[in-house]
Formats: structure tokens, sequence, C-alpha cells
């Protein structure tokens, strides 16, 4: 079986996509499917077998990302020469739209992975933020109904999906997740690499920008160090807004409680999730959260608010608590887990038991068997 993917995120860029992505194709490899790509490029890069880059811009609102533009008259042809069974796309825009248009004239199986809450995107819109998030509604519930399949992270997700119009086939398959590397981190690294031994540590793992609601994170954080002084907050991720939020951090009067780390490799992050107390993730754009998964595989309990990607994720009350929008509720689940050691260990023992729903190798025979099923 060969499959064609279509992302508009790929490496070097670092997403929740490009790890979706990698670990799907790590363990699928094992049961026989080959994969090319077609991917924006970046700068210089080395030709690579099976990678078919197109030439890119710097994204105007983060130059970090690049924008391909999907122009390839020999789409087609490379497409029948690599003799593709089946096309994944994980975008509905620009390489992820020239995919499913490839799929339609060659009447190969198109997958559409639902990766984003895109609407929820707007605010980088500079105007018309309303008309805009309708017609990214509308446009990628359009894009999904001309797939073979839809797969989406969670069931809540699926159901918003068939709410708003979807009729395509769906099917549920979260991003797996490999689980031995949190097993086997280092509990104590980093505390002692921090200097924060006698500290208890809140996490944040993910991009730091707006769509991950940092500022509620942040502005909630401070009333969780008014009320506990022996408490750190530690900001692993990068973005083009972390200078605005290390502002925002010093004006709130947390420069000595919040530690904004920067972005890691992913083979380290694990050591980050080991050696803290708790996982806080306030995202409301979430289809998934990797880092749910990755929190869970720690035995770290979280504190996330109500949302579709958290609502699968976050077991109120067993592995973790889910709040509304309101600063003080969300700070009070953060105190009340960090002043209840036996509760937080409970939620810990839960997080890991719940964490082998999310096991690579179990989400990709569910992907496997996706692929078959179409192909018959």
């Amino acid at each position: 079986m060969k499959v064609a993917v279509f992302s508009d995120s790929y490496h070097p860029y670092v997403s929740g996509v490009v790890r979706s992505i990698d670990l799907f194709q790590e363990e699928l490899v094992k049961r026989g499917v080959e994969f090319i790509f077609f991917i924006p490029a970046y700068g210089n890069h080395q030709k690579e077998k099976g990678v078919y880059r197109f030439y890119s811009i710097p994204a105007p609102t983060n130059k970090e990302f690049h924008l391909a533009l999907p122009f390839s008259p020999k789409i087609y042809k490379t497409l029948r020469e690599e003799k593709v069974d089946l096309i994944h796309v994980h975008s509905p825009f620009l390489l992820g739209r020239l995919g499913q248009k490839a799929g339609r004239q060659l009447n190969i199986p198109v997958v559409f992975t639902y990766h984003t809450l895109y609407e929820e995107y707007v605010h980088y819109f500079p105007l018309a933020r309303k008309a805009a998030k309708w017609v990214t509604s509308w446009y990628t519930l359009d894009f999904a109904n001309k797939c073979s399949a839809v797969i989406c992270p969670t069931e809540a997700i699926k159901e918003y999906l068939q709410e708003k119009g979807l009729q395509a086939r769906s099917a549920v398959i979260p991003t797996g997740i490999d689980l031995e590397p949190f097993a086997k981190a280092d509990r104590r690294w980093l505390k002692e690499k921090l200097g924060l031994v006698s500290k208890k540590v809140c996490l944040f793992v993910g991009r730091v920008a707006r769509e991950k609601n940092v500022d509620f994170l942040l502005e909630s954080f401070k009333i969780v160090a008014l009320k506990l002084n022996e408490v750190v907050l530690v900001i692993v991720g990068g973005g083009p807004e972390l200078p605005h939020y290390q502002k925002k951090a010093e004006e709130l009067g947390l420069k000595d409680k919040v530690i904004f780390f920067g972005p890691v490799a992913p083979e380290e992050v694990s050591l980050f999730y080991a050696g803290a107390d708790l996982f806080l993730f306030p995202s409301v754009t979430e289809t998934q959260g990797l880092v749910f998964a990755e929190a869970k595989a720690a035995g770290l309990p979280t504190v996330g608010v109500k949302a579709f990607g958290s609502k699968s994720m976050v077991f109120e009350g067993v592995d973790g608590f889910l709040t509304s929008l309101n600063l003080q509720e969300y700070a009070e689940k953060v105190i009340f887990l960090l002043e209840q050691e036996e509760v937080r260990k409970d939620f810990s023992q839960k997080a890991l038991q719940n964490a082998q729903n999310f096991s690579k190798e179990y989400t990709a025979k569910l992907m496997f068997e996706l692929y078959q099923s179409l192909l018959k």
C-alpha cells in the first residue's frame, strides 16, 4: 500500500500536525505502508527520496510557517508513476486542496484528518472576523464532504462536525504517542536543572500564541501565585508572540514565578512532563491536544478548560479537571490539586492507566484498518 501525504505543515516546522504525521508513519511503515510526501520547501534542503517540496513563502502572521504555492503541472504524472493507492491530506487549504483535487481526477480515495478548529484562528484576520469565521467553517466543511473519509481525533469533534453538516464517512482515530520515553524519563531532571527542587512545578507545553489561551494561563496563574508561594510555572514552546507574553508575565508581577524555557526537541519533552507536578493547558482550539495524552503518559494530572479537544481527553474528577473560562474557577482547581497531595497522587495513577488508550501502536492499528477498508 502506498500513501501520498499532502500537508501544509511539515519539517523543519514543528507542530502537533507534524508530530501526528511522524507518529503514524513510524507505526504504519511497520505494517508495510509506504509513504511519499508533498510538502512546503523551507530554504535550502537536500533532495529526499519520496519527498516532493513546493516553493513556499513565509506566512505574514508567522514567519516560521511557510505557505506553499500549490501548483505543479506534473502532479498527476507523479502520482501515477508512484502508483499511489490512497491520498491522505492534513489540511483543507493549499496542498491539502491540491491533494483532494488530484484524488478526484485520478479516482484515488482521499482521507482528511481534521487536526484543527480552523475557525477559531480568525484572530489572525485584521478585519471582518465574524465573516471570516463563517467562511472558514463553511469552506472546511465543504472540503471534508468531498473526501472519502474524515478522521476526527475525538468523538466530540465528530459530533461537532456532524451537527455542522458533515455527511462524509467519519472515524474517530486520535493521534497516539510513544509511551515508553515518558515512563523512563528522569523525574528529578527538570527541578534540578532549573533549581526548583523545593518548588511545586506547573507545566505548559505548546505554541506560545493567542490561540493557546496563554493570556488566560498567565492571568489565572497570578491568582495561584498569590495564594501559594512555592509554585512556579514552566512554559515550554516557542512562537512569534513569545516576547509579548514574557513582557506580560513581568507586568503581572510574575517575573520570578514564570520560566519561559523556549522550544525543545521532541525527544526531550518527556523530561519536562516527568519533572512537573501539574499540567496546565487552557487552550480552546484543540481538536485533540496531543499534549493531554503526553501528560497522561507521564502520570501528570491536568487542569484544562471545557472545549472540544479537552472533553474527550481529560476525565473530569478522575485524572484532571475542566473548568469554564473563569480565571478564579481555573485557579482554584490548580490550587486544590497542588495542596491536596493524596488527590494529586490518585489522579496521577489514573492518568497513567488512561494513557494506554493513546498508545501509538493502538491508534496506528485503527488507521491501518481504515486505509484497508477504503481500498476494498
